[in-house]
């Protein structure tokens, strides 16, 4: 019975963000309050919940922290380097733009945390995406599927789980799958390509002097030549999943006492467009290698395991915003300019402690990974790697990664150990979900992505979960043609 509402309850949650009959946060709450009385465990929710916020308070925190220190930086120009380059390759080309958001994606994904990378690359070329007319969902499904990919690293947090639930070290299960993750994220950059040959289809190759022109039309504007800011994260408004502008929602000014990061185009041509302004008043030049000792300083203590990551990102924040901008009144800005996304994520972490806390307190997700486990064929067992990697897919997607490498990979890993497969192959296995559950819904660093580039969260998981399940195939079917599972 548990099994059966516990799947019921996941298949509920989906079916209605999907259909956009509630917002993530209401059906975060309100669903599983609902089935927990279902269960006859109603007197019971409010422990569930304490229990669920307890486990991810020390998450939100991290989130909190992590998008005022990242925020800061973008403000100061720390990343402008990077971006300069992956703008200067894409040009005003659909098609560049989608394959350079993959390499973005990439690059930054190498820090092992998610949001860091979502707001890097959102913040970098939402701006792009949002002048041409391109599809936000693409954005978010590619961002969401290269961090996926790399989000196998040994400090990204699966890798280290499954060593530790396994008794393993963590190289001897990454290294060897090394391979079989270059083919799929070759395969994400490659997808990459496909789709931004759809979107150069459909809106042709324009300048970026065409853009500015065409919006300011559109707009009814007098002038062809302007400078548009907009606020971090994209505040300037929206498109749909088809890619239609939506209206213009938002606003920053750009300086030191505004409300968002500055981005901005010129029409003087495309080697001068930028997505971050490299004219805003927050930018700190004489402070360029302090900040990028400060971060590497930081993703070093973070590897490395100084301090826990809530607290070092709250020190690194509080550092940040100290020297950067000295004045109160111009940390007071800077807070208030990131404040906006501050609040969207940790309240969404905190309503998916509702979901996660009903989910283990009820007993649910022990009934469903145990059904999961009890349906495997008994003929399979020679084969518990191939059966523990496509599991992985719909077990860490619809459960935390604490639960799956914690909770099941033990138990699948004892069933395979019966009939000769080594406890390697099963946690090499075990990392084949990653792509396709950086989009769950329990997944935090998830609201920052859809949430910085305006996304509904049912458009995104519509896109992205057929891409996704299929990237996680293909570094599957690498793993067993290079003899790694």
């Amino acid at each position: 019975m548990l099994t059966i509402l516990g799947f019921a309850m996941i298949a509920t949650f989906l079916v209605l963000i999907m259909m956009k009959k509630m917002s993530p946060i209401a059906a975060l709450v309100l669903i599983p309050a609902l089935f927990c009385v279902f269960v006859g465990k109603g007197a019971h929710l409010g422990d569930y919940v304490i229990d669920g916020v307890t486990g991810l308070a020390p998450t939100a925190a991290m989130l909190m922290f992590a998008i005022v220190y990242f925020g800061v930086m973008i403000d100061v120009g720390l990343f402008d380097p990077i971006v300069k380059g992956i703008l200067k390759f894409c040009k005003a080309d659909p098609m560049r733009i989608v394959v350079g958001t993959a390499l973005l994606a990439a690059i930054v994904s190498l820090d092992g945390d998610g949001s860091t990378t979502f707001m890097i690359t959102v913040s970098a070329l939402y701006p792009l995406y949002k002048r041409l007319k391109m599809s936000l969902v693409i954005l978010t499904g590619v961002a969401a599927m290269a961090n996926g990919v790399m989000n196998t690293l040994p400090w990204g947090g699966p890798t280290a789980r499954a060593a530790t639930a396994l008794k393993l070290d963590a190289s001897d299960i990454f290294v060897p799958m090394i391979p079989a993750l270059a083919v799929g994220l070759l395969f994400v950059i490659a997808l990459s390509y496909v789709l931004g040959l759809r979107e150069r289809k459909r809106l042709g190759v324009l300048t970026l002097d065409e853009a500015l022109v065409e919006e300011a039309g559109e707009a009814g504007e007098t002038e062809e030549k302007e400078t548009v800011l907009v606020g971090a994260g994209g505040a300037a408004g929206a498109e749909g999943a088809e890619g239609k502008a939506a209206p213009a929602g938002g606003s920053g000014t750009g300086t030191d006492s505004g409300t968002g990061t500055g981005y901005g185009a010129s029409d003087e041509g495309d080697d001068d467009f930028q997505g971050l302004d490299p004219h805003r008043a927050t930018l700190r030049p004489g402070l360029y290698w302090f900040n990028a000792l400060l971060t590497v300083t930081l993703l070093t203590a973070m590897i490395m395991e100084w301090l826990p990551i809530p607290v070092l990102f709250l020190l690194g924040a509080a550092l940040a915003l100290t020297v950067n901008f000295p004045r109160i009144a111009d940390q007071k800005a800077r807070i208030a300019a990131h404040a906006d996304n501050v609040l969207n994520v940790s309240g969404m972490v905190f309503a998916a402690a509702v979901f996660t806390g009903v989910l283990q307190g009820t007993g649910m997700v022990d009934a469903m990974a145990k059904w999961m486990v009890d349906v495997v064929p008994e003929g399979m067992g020679p084969h518990m790697a191939l059966v523990t990697g496509v599991l992985s897919l719909p077990l860490t997607y619809f459960m935390s990664n604490d639960g799956f490498y914690f909770g099941v990979l033990p138990v699948l890993a004892e069933a395979g150990a019966a009939h000769g497969v080594s406890p390697l192959e099963m946690a090499r296995a075990s990392l084949v979900g990653q792509p396709l559950h950086m989009s769950s819904p329990l997944v935090p660093a998830v609201y920052v992505l859809v949430g910085m580039a305006k996304v509904e969260f049912g458009d995104h998981t519509r896109f992205v979960v057929k891409w996704a399940a299929l990237t996680c195939l293909v570094i599957l079917g690498a793993g067993i043609l290079f003899g790694i599972i």
